[in-house]
């Protein structure tokens, strides 16, 4: 299992326990701490939706790549798919899109429960530590192609290869199946290096680093099968979203007492009080990964087109960019958490749609679908036979 999957699979279990980290509640906010400047929420939330559009627009392109890669793999012959594991992406299906509310639902309603019965503090100790050794490895596959141009070319790139195999033959399954090299090993020194910031300071800087992590590689990683199981999550989650912020005070109640770096976080106080500031204004994972897949496969929509114009994939942006402004509006208008979904949702559904009506694409859009399947047995024996002749040639 690499890197990123791993990664991926904590975000498909864990990211909407984040969503109960909607927007921050500036009347609590007020009643704790000095209220902010108006200067210095400008500066906050206006940093927070730039830090929400950067994981969706470079994730999304990421996610283009991963798609590629994966079908030219699967179009070479079967000594260089041996080579080269086939990345079978993690696709979320109807049934997995219509039952994943229900789950998150039930995620978070336990982590009430556990909230209400034990104290908090041994909890989030406990939490820390997993998102420690998560947020490393999370930070590590985002930058490691960084990391990798600045090591000095002292630095020999030796390559490592971790495999651990159970069963023999045409049974056997990768339960390890990893490569790296030394440069890598570089990149998970330095991305632990932040991490030990975070457990010692749990300063605002590395939780964003982590969470800014977790989203770009969720957003690369989860591709929605196509867009008729992007409304059908939407559409659940928009209900999930409004149920537990204005239903119940489920989802306040754990965003209070829930520590992690699951959220995008900023200081309102930052002109005043500098990097010790500590009144923050809040986004959830939720919020920037569940509309950044939708947004994600749009673009790989636009690249099927090939027109060179990516229209749905910088339109819907662009609507999700509105969706957070009005958030944030009625948020101070009415004093109160919002559910951010209330208003993303439409706006990236809608903008598409819209879209595709203008421009007489609605079959083609919801027809839709960039699944990329692993070669059958035969197909690789196929290709097997085929090399096996062209060698002999």
């Amino acid at each position: 299992m690499s890197v990123a999957e791993l990664v991926f699979r904590f975000i498909s279990a864990q990211v909407e326990a984040p969503k109960a980290e909607n927007l921050t509640e500036n009347v609590v906010n007020a009643t704790t701490k000095p209220p902010s400047t108006p200067e210095g929420m400008f500066v906050a939330y206006g940093s927070l939706v730039i830090m929400a559009i950067l994981p969706i627009y470079f994730g999304s392109y990421r996610s283009v790549h991963y798609h590629k890669e994966n079908v030219r793999i699967v179009n070479r012959n079967i000594s260089q798919i041996s080579d080269l594991k086939f990345q079978k992406a993690e696709k979320m299906t109807s049934k997995d899109a219509a039952i994943f509310p229900i789950m998150a639902s039930v995620a978070l309603f336990s982590l009430y429960i556990v909230f209400k019965l034990f104290s908090k503090e041994y909890i989030n100790m406990l939490l820390t530590g997993y998102f420690f050794f998560l947020g490393v490895l999370a930070l590590t596959h985002l930058l490691s192609p960084i990391c990798s141009k600045l090591v000095p070319s002292a630095i020999p790139n030796i390559p490592y290869h971790i495999l651990f195999r159970q069963g023999q033959g045409d049974k056997a399954s990768d339960i390890i199946n990893y490569k790296f090299s030394s440069y890598d090993v570089v990149s998970l020194i330095v991305c632990s290096l932040v991490g030990a910031w975070y457990l010692w300071k749990k300063h605002w800087i590395a939780n964003n680093l982590f969470g800014l992590a977790f989203a770009v590689n969720a957003v690369e990683l989860l591709h929605l099968n196509n867009v008729v199981t992007g409304c059908i999550l939407l559409s659940g989650l928009f209900l999930y979203d409004i149920f537990w912020v204005f239903g119940t005070d489920v989802m306040v109640t754990v965003a209070k007492s829930f520590e992690a770096p699951i959220k995008l976080v900023f200081p309102q106080d930052l002109l005043t009080n500098g990097l010790a500031a500590n009144n923050f204004a809040m986004l959830g994972l939720g919020d920037i990964v569940i509309p950044g897949i939708f947004i994600a496969l749009l673009l790989r929509f636009d690249f099927s087109l090939k027109r060179k114009t990516y229209t749905y994939f910088y339109a819907t942006c662009f609507a999700y960019f509105a969706g957070l402004l009005t958030t944030i509006l009625v948020m101070h208008m009415f004093k109160h958490a919002q559910p951010a979904l209330l208003y993303l949702v439409p706006a990236c559904l809608g903008t598409p749609v819209a879209l595709a009506l203008v421009k007489g694409d609605l079959k083609t859009l919801f027809s839709y679908e960039d699944t990329v399947e692993e070669p059958t047995k035969k197909q690789k024996e196929q290709d097997k036979k085929h090399t096996e002749s062209k060698k002999a040639k």
